[in-house]
């Protein structure tokens, strides 16, 4: 039976859909649904029993938020804007009142840095390789962080020799996934076990591409990867697309976005995210985007993805 809460959960996801024409679908008095989502008036049985089917026309079932979504944010070459992506998104996310997990799988640390822990005394590493639960901080409101430094990679080469190494993530994420809405995974810049290990933890995967010959040569090699993890590991993992990253306004990036939009097998989104120094900035002062400079052209740029994002999600489920 539909209850307020996965109301709200469920509105939050597709918010094109306006709380004003799901009163006047459903026969509810006007106001009845918004007051009772800002939580200034209860909605009864018989309140919730007429706008379920209404809901259930839009796509909901019982159930279909439980667990987080995981989302392994790929591309085996450094300097696309995977951890810019997965930090900036992830802030976005955060925003509009979804419950964020960050998990920093680079040994590079980057992801910790930028969100202001350096050194942690709890990783992903210890996690991954001991009896330890995967350790969650909190960054803001809605938005937690699983943090690595270098030690991580002393521990992808001993995961290589672990008994189920590759679930080892996934099996430390599962006890987390009612507790949030999405998990993104930031991964290393290689197709190594540590990347394998997020694919096979995840529901899906993002790549980020940066619009260049020397990142665009190796999609095949990232697409044959994904393949084998999907037939060999996690059967119902899928691509939810490309993003096109570090995006400037010339004919090179111009042509080799057209080439990859008629040659790769993938969604392409829509929104792209153009190289701006407003992103070095807020990592030097270690905040996420929308933290730093909410009003900038940057921030704004991956509010349009995640809005893009959320509504493409929804009709994947």
């Amino acid at each position: 039976m539909l209850t307020l809460e996965s109301a709200k959960l469920f509105l939050k996801h597709n918010p094109a859909l306006t709380v004003s024409v799901l009163e006047k679908e459903s026969g509810l008095p006007k106001g009845t649904l918004s007051q009772g989502l800002l939580g200034s008036r209860n909605l009864n049985a018989n309140h919730l029993t007429k706008l379920e089917p209404i809901l259930n026309k839009y796509g909901y079932m019982e159930g279909l938020y439980t667990k987080a979504r995981v989302i392994a944010v790929i591309n085996h070459k450094g300097g696309v804007g995977k951890t810019t992506t997965t930090s900036s998104l992830g802030a976005a996310l955060a925003s509009r009142g979804f419950r964020v997990l960050l998990v920093d799988l680079d040994p590079q640390g980057n992801l910790s840095q930028i969100l202001g822990v350096e050194q942690p005394k709890y990783q992903v590493a210890q996690a991954l390789l001991t009896d330890a639960p995967l350790p969650v901080v909190r960054i803001s409101e809605n938005l937690s962080l699983a943090p690595s430094d270098l030690e991580l990679a002393d521990a992808e080469v001993q995961l290589i020799l672990k008994v189920g190494g590759d679930l080892r993530l996934k099996n430390k994420l599962r006890p987390l996934l009612p507790d949030f809405d999405y998990v993104l995974i930031d991964c290393p810049p290689s197709l190594g076990k540590l990347t394998t290990s997020a694919m096979n933890a995840a529901n899906s995967c993002l790549i980020t591409l940066l619009p260049e010959i020397s990142a665009v040569k190796g999609v095949d090699s990232l697409l044959s990867r994904y393949m084998e993890v999907k037939e060999n590991l996690n059967s119902e993992l899928v691509i939810d697309g490309i993003v096109f990253t570090m995006v400037k306004k010339n004919t090179v990036h111009d042509g080799i976005k057209e080439n990859v939009r008629q040659t790769v097998p993938c969604k392409i989104f829509n929104t792209q995210i153009k190289h701006l120094i407003d992103y070095q900035k807020s990592q030097v002062m270690q905040m996420p985007i929308n933290a730093f400079a909410g009003n900038s052209e940057a921030s704004k740029n991956y509010d349009d993805f995640c809005e893009e994002y959320i509504a493409y999600l929804q009709i994947v489920k």
